[in-house]
């Protein structure tokens, strides 16, 4: 499904203006808007599902890093006027999404994490792959997946499109780089807001180990496995995926409201 890009000053999003209650989606370093498809359709009418493109390709490039990208979503929140918002991140997604939490912990109504980075990640190895080498590149993108024909040739050409874009390839890098600097395995103690790690018990980007340890070191998150599933358990399994996201969304509001 299409969904119409808004663009307001320096932001550009999605937003379905659906309910009270607004969840905000972070995409990963190469993610698209239609890897969220799944849960925007799903719960776009009973939540404010809102999707900021993330300015990876944009910044300037002496800004370009997980903080930049954390201090773009702190000032969107605080544009929209937000007072909290219950934040979902995909890969890079999730580590801006900890990061936003650990900086605005009164604004983060809960986290959810799916194989995010932040402690561990294993995606283009050591070195940024040789420009042109699409063979390459379908690989690394199959193998995000348990099933590699989610790994669709749109998907692929779109990659492939970013890594012979010099300057884009240059930002992939830097925020990459950005990303293993920021390990959050001494901050993580530091989280209060409620939060749900769903895992693909595949995925070989965050193997399920990583999973565990911010299950470890996140006080009373909860853990939920997505069995036949890689990196992307929202794109692979979404009606399993949602299934989850909802029970936790509701009990997270329903506790609010008690509480509150």
């Amino acid at each position: 499904m299409a969904h119409q890009i808004k663009e307001e000053g320096k932001f550009k999003y999605i937003e379905t203006t659906g309910g009270e209650e607004t969840l905000v989606l972070l995409h990963g370093l190469l993610g698209a808007l239609s890897n969220f498809d799944g849960i925007i359709n799903h719960f776009g009418k009973k939540y404010n599902v809102v999707v900021p493109l993330l300015p990876i390709f944009e910044l300037p490039i002496r800004k370009v890093s997980v903080s930049g990208l954390v201090d773009y979503v702190t000032k969107f929140v605080e544009y929209k006027g937000w007072t909290r918002v219950h934040v979902l991140g995909n890969s890079l997604g999730g580590h801006i999404a900890l990061l936003y939490a650990l900086s605005q912990p009164e604004k983060t109504a809960s986290i959810t994490l799916t194989g995010s980075s932040g402690l561990f990640e294993s995606a283009m190895g050591s070195s940024f792959p040789k420009r042109g080498n699409y063979e390459y590149i379908k690989q690394k993108a199959e193998d995000t997946f348990f099933d590699p024909a989610n790994a669709t040739k749109e998907l692929v050409d779109e990659i492939f499109e970013i890594v012979n874009n010099r300057n884009k390839a240059i930002r992939v890098v830097a925020t990459a780089k950005s990303a293993i600097r920021h390990n959050l395995g001494d901050k993580l103690h530091q989280i209060k807001a409620p939060t749900l790690l769903i895992w693909g018990k595949q995925d070989q980007v965050t193997p399920p180990f990583v999973a565990d340890k911010f299950h470890e070191l996140i006080d009373g998150s909860r853990l939920a496995w997505v069995d036949e599933c890689g990196h992307a358990p929202m794109m692979e399994h979404p009606e399993i995926f949602n299934k989850f996201l909802d029970d936790f969304l509701v009990d997270v509001v329903e506790k609010a409201r008690v509480g509150g």
